[in-house]
């Protein structure tokens, strides 16, 4: 009789233990897929930003390449790379000065000066506007250079 009573005491204890545990587990699976959606958003925002990176280099090159630098000013160059990424670029005029003694072996009264530029590119990428998880992304780069040529008031 008392291995009746000991069994009929611990008939719900089973029960209880094993929905505890699916409890926990279900609890860590739901944090395991919050945190993998967390860091998808995170992939996406910086492969984001990587395209709008990759879309003011490209501002910079097509501006660069173009070789027509004009001290009286320059229109700005817009492309479309994508359907969400697009740049602006321009090249501005800063200064002149003397070409160094020691650059091409040429000094003052050479007749030779270098022209000062600064070229900016603004990028943006733009994604999803649906999405509440991924953000636009924005890039600026500059890149300043000068350009050798005739000492005259223009180039």
């Amino acid at each position: 009789m008392k291995r009746t009573d000991l069994h009929s005491n611990q008939q719900g204890a089973a029960l209880v233990v094993g929905l505890i545990l699916l409890v926990v587990i279900t609890v860590l699976a739901i944090s395991g897929m919050n945190t993998a959606i967390t860091e998808l958003a995170l992939a996406r925002n910086d492969q984001n930003y990587e395209f709008a990176f990759q879309a003011a280099e490209t501002g910079l090159e097509t501006i660069l390449s173009a070789g027509s630098f004009d001290t009286s000013g320059s229109d700005p160059v817009s492309k479309t790379i994508s359907s969400h990424d697009s740049v602006q670029a321009q090249v501005q005029y800063e200064d002149w000065s003397i070409v160094p003694d020691k650059a091409f072996s040429l000094g003052a009264g050479s007749g030779v000066s270098a022209y000062h530029f600064i070229g900016t590119a603004t990028a943006e990428s733009r994604r999803d506007p649906t999405s509440t998880s991924d953000r636009d992304a924005g890039a600026v780069h500059t890149q300043a250079f000068y350009v050798v040529g005739p000492e005259s008031p223009s180039l």
